[in-house]
């Protein structure tokens, strides 16, 4: 019986510890495109963002304008390069998959729990770098906050990174899903909030880290110690955006 095709297999992107000539000149397109169809004003706690060690940005994600602006705007201002966390299919395309690997993309398979991935945003995060993530996984349909997935939390409780929140707000108004192309829009906002630490922001029964040999009574206590550190990151985030994108939070 045949199974379904397998991918070819890719080499690791490397982690992007300086802004090289890849990311410098992109970041430099992306602003010039964004700007074409709207003005963004970068507000919040820019000063404040961390100049070394462990960063994991989280952000809405209501548009796929989110990846463009964030990096296009931030990698600059902060003298940092941004990391990220790409569809697989990227990396299918040949000039593409060129830009990603040398843009700081790393791949990741959707659909499914990716086990390489994971262990790749870790070795992010441990080399004391930065990495982007959307914690809703996927573009909201309406732009309003969906429910999270957990892996965020479980990213920033296992390496102890400090969580810098970004609201991205009206980008569905520039991009929505469902729409193949951007359309002038007023005004784009990245509002960039506190930082913290869940060490910090949460009790801590709540965010710590499980030993290898805990019981397996301590798998409940681990899910509701995700669920209390998503619902923490989500709500920052909620706070950063217009009340009408706030959804679930």
């Amino acid at each position: 019986m045949t199974g379904a095709p397998r991918r070819k297999p890719i080499e690791p992107t490397p982690i992007a510890r300086t802004i090289g000539p890849v990311i410098r000149i992109g970041s430099f397109v992306m602003r010039v495109i964004a700007r074409l169809f709207t003005r963004v004003e970068i507000t919040g706690e820019l000063a404040a963002f961390p100049r070394t060690g462990a960063v994991l940005i989280a952000a809405n994600h209501a548009s796929n304008a989110d990846p463009v602006l964030i990096g296009g705007f931030l990698n600059a201002r902060l003298g940092r390069p941004i990391n990220w966390m790409g569809k697989r299919e990227v990396f299918d395309w040949p000039i593409v998959s060129w830009l990603a690997r040398h843009g700081g993309v790393h791949p990741v398979e959707r659909g499914s729990a990716d086990v390489e991935a994971f262990r790749t945003a870790m070795r992010i995060l441990e080399g004391g770098n930065i990495l982007a993530v959307f914690p809703e996984g996927t573009r909201s349909p309406d732009g309003r906050l969906q429910a999270a997935k957990d892996g965020a939390a479980v990213l920033a409780i296992r390496s102890g990174a400090t969580v810098v929140p970004i609201g991205v707000g009206e980008s569905d108004r520039l991009w929505p899903k469902g729409r193949g192309f951007p359309r002038r829009t007023p005004r784009v906002t990245i509002d960039i909030g506190a930082p913290f630490t869940l060490a910090e922001a949460l009790p801590p029964h709540a965010a710590a880290v499980p030993s290898a040999d805990a019981p397996a009574s301590t798998g409940s206590s681990r899910r509701q110690s995700n669920a209390a550190a998503t619902d923490l990151i989500m709500r920052r985030i909620a706070a950063l955006l217009p009340e009408r994108q706030r959804g679930a939070y």
